[in-house]
């Protein structure tokens, strides 16, 4: 058996979040106590900061794009969209209190004083990647794919831009949501 720098193993991921079994399976650690002895020695040396029990960073907490530590926190597969991308490209002018995730639950979370809001989509629709994109270790909706997600929790959502209906009904039919009047 060989022996793996854990820092380095960690920093390889491009990513800063991870939740405790991530680091296990990373580690090759499948002891329980022999995980919690070395998450607990990376916490003292500053190489590991805790955002929540389980879930831990390589950078502190002020650090992380919001973005990263939301989609993560879902411990699932999710991606930022509606509100918090519309608001972002111009499309609604309201500002959001919150960042938008669309993942298999629902629910309303708030870690570090950023509140998120986690809305259900159908797995269908969830895996579907047109107009998803993933970077920098997570995944957010492009603004077209956001009117649609948007459109699929709220059929007469105003928008404050003007919107390519054609180029939307398109995405919409792609994704397989109903289709919606415009």
């Amino acid at each position: 058996m060989y022996k793996i720098n854990k820092l380095n193993a960690l920093l390889q991921q491009g990513r800063d979040t991870f939740h405790i079994q991530d680091l296990g399976l990373i580690w090759n650690i499948a002891n329980k106590n022999t995980l919690y002895t070395t998450i607990s020695r990376y916490k003292k040396r500053g190489y590991l900061y805790p955002i929540y029990k389980g879930f831990y960073a390589i950078k502190p907490f002020d650090k992380l794009h919001p973005w990263e530590v939301g989609t993560k926190a879902t411990h699932q597969f999710a991606y930022i969209s509606c509100e918090t991308i519309l608001s972002q490209k111009g499309i609604i002018n309201l500002i959001p209190s919150h960042i938008t995730i669309n993942s298999m639950h629902s629910k309303l979370i708030d870690i570090g004083g950023q509140p998120y809001k986690i809305r259900q989509l159908k797995e269908e629709y969830l895996y579907h990647s047109v107009g998803v994109i993933h970077d920098k270790g997570f995944a957010y909706a492009l603004p077209e794919r956001a009117v649609a997600d948007m459109l699929y929790f709220n059929p007469t959502m105003h928008f404050d831009a003007p919107i390519d209906w054609k180029k939307i009904r398109h995405l919409q039919n792609e994704i397989g949501y109903p289709e919606t009047k415009r």
